[in-house]
């Protein structure tokens, strides 16, 4: 098994809702990962899709990072969602 890829797993618990890494998986293609995923995340319908990335494609900043990334953007409020109203029909928000 150590030849198999580790993918990241992604579940959306509802429609609408963003998804979520819930764990890893190791799977010989990106399809066995799919049903891998499925199996271990989803047993009891707690979602209703599911991503999965290779582990090695998925970058991150790291916590030392924090302030040359994301200071700069405080002093634009109108990046921030609260700037703008939503619809109505968007609920989850």
């Amino acid at each position: 098994m150590s030849q198999w890829t580790l993918y990241e797993v992604f579940i959306r618990s509802k429609h609408g809702l963003n998804h979520k890494h819930v764990g890893s998986v190791h799977a010989a293609d990106v399809q066995m990962a799919i049903e891998n995923a499925r199996e271990l995340y989803t047993r009891r319908n707690e979602g209703v899709s599911i991503w999965v990335a290779p582990s090695a494609a998925i970058t991150a900043t790291a916590n030392d990072e924090k302030e040359p990334l994301f200071v700069p953007s405080e002093d634009k409020v109108y990046r921030h969602a609260s700037f703008y109203e939503l619809p109505e029909e968007v609920g989850h928000m």
